[in-house]
């Protein structure tokens, strides 16, 4: 079984480093953590540049922006296979003012910090990571490039420019079992907003938006709550 883990914009692929098993492959999207950028950054482009020499797959579980990847990938648009996709945390209801604060974000040239831990805070900020990863880990290294004594996050701001999915026609061409998951305290998102759009939501409870960091356990049990 071959499983594919994909993060959220702002994180990298070490958010998935308590995952309780070895047999999954979590990459860097595009732009994030040692990936090289993309000239632009849509969800087609980014997408395009995860299923470069994927195996057929049989679970993507996907958090945020990697949600919206696992379900541009379940398409069969990109030449991959999958059987099954869980997204996690996605935010599916964009507001005109959401709009324009992340296309300002990505307009912002790269911010360069005179030490690690200012350079490490602002990443944690970024990637909605504070509180749950300690600041002088090596994963938070994983995300910051250090360059002449001054030091920025590896993230490329273009990023922010993807702009907001269309689930609807996301979910409707997938070709995958798919699950809308949720942190019960995750502001992204709301009960109501994924059942309006889908049949198979699951409310993880006590958990936020990234509740994959969180307790990477509460996945486990993401399957039989679908089905029940």
């Amino acid at each position: 079984m071959t499983i594919l883990l994909l993060h959220g914009l702002g994180a990298t692929r070490r958010v998935w480093d308590g995952w309780p098993t070895t047999s999954a492959h979590a990459p860097d999207l595009p732009g994030h953590g040692s990936a090289g950028p993309l000239d632009s950054y849509s969800f087609e482009s980014i997408t395009a540049a995860v299923a470069q020499n994927l195996p057929d797959l049989t679970t993507v579980i996907g958090h945020s922006l990697g949600g919206v990847i696992a379900l541009e990938l379940a398409s069969g648009r990109y030449g991959v296979r999958v059987d099954r996709v869980i997204a996690l945390g996605v935010k599916v209801t964009w507001s005109d003012e959401d709009l324009a604060r992340t296309a300002a974000l990505a307009a912002k040239p790269v911010t360069w910090f005179d030490t690690r831990d200012a350079a490490a805070e602002r990443y944690l900020k970024i990637s909605g990571l504070q509180g749950l990863v300690d600041l002088a880990s090596d994963a938070v290294d994983h995300g910051l490039r250090e360059e002449d004594g001054r030091w920025r996050l590896a993230l490329d701001p273009r990023a922010f420019g993807v702009g907001a999915p269309n689930m609807a026609r996301l979910l409707r061409d997938a070709q995958a079992d798919v699950v809308l998951a949720r942190g019960e305290l995750d502001p992204m998102n709301t009960d109501a907003e994924l059942s309006a759009l889908h049949d198979q939501v699951v409310t993880l409870p006590g958990a936020g938006h990234n509740a994959h960091v969180g307790n990477p356990s509460a996945l486990d049990h993401v399957d039989g709550q679908a089905a029940s």
